[in-house]
């Protein structure tokens, strides 16, 4: 939710091996649709069970890659198969001021519609840090730090992970 997944990714895949897939991504490819648009057309339980046959997918097919997942892939039961887990960690306020400060805040709000009820988003993000600290294998605090600087700490850790 705006904690700077892309950005990350991108500064990794240019300081290393990896590959980059975003689940939202794929699976907006595989319905042509956008994330919101399947939300308002077929709901939030077909939209889970999109991630659950991308998850399942990932975890046989898919090997020394960094995978960005949406806010709610931690419910997928296979999630700790698929790899390494890496939470990227900011307070709530701080991801606001982030997208607040992008040159295209605009668009980046309009992407994110959990953001238009900020109570509720704030409400959201408490219930579910909890769920992606105990799944993380590895934690990266992103407050204030560069892309690059997150990707430099994010492989470091990974390396010593491994």
């Amino acid at each position: 939710m705006g904690v700077g997944k892309g950005s990350v990714a991108r500064e990794v895949i240019k300081i290393s091996d990896y590959m980059s897939i975003d689940t939202d991504d794929l699976i907006e490819s595989m319905e042509n649709k956008t994330v919101k648009r399947i939300f308002a057309d077929s709901g939030e339980e077909y939209f889970r069970s999109l991630e659950k046959k991308v998850s399942h997918w990932l975890e046989k097919s898919v090997k020394n890659s960094l995978i960005s997942t949406g806010g709610g892939f931690y419910k997928q039961k296979n999630l700790k198969n698929i790899g390494v887990v890496v939470f990227l960690d900011s307070p709530f306020d701080k991801i606001l001021q982030r997208i607040n400060s992008h040159p295209n805040a605009a668009k980046k709000l309009k992407k994110r519609p959990l953001l238009n009820d900020l109570k509720k988003a704030k409400e959201l993000y408490e219930e579910r840090l909890p769920h992606y600290r105990a799944l993380a294998d590895i934690v990266v605090d992103v407050t204030d730090k560069s892309a690059l600087d997150c990707a430099k700490e994010l492989l470091t850790k990974v390396k010593k992970h491994a």
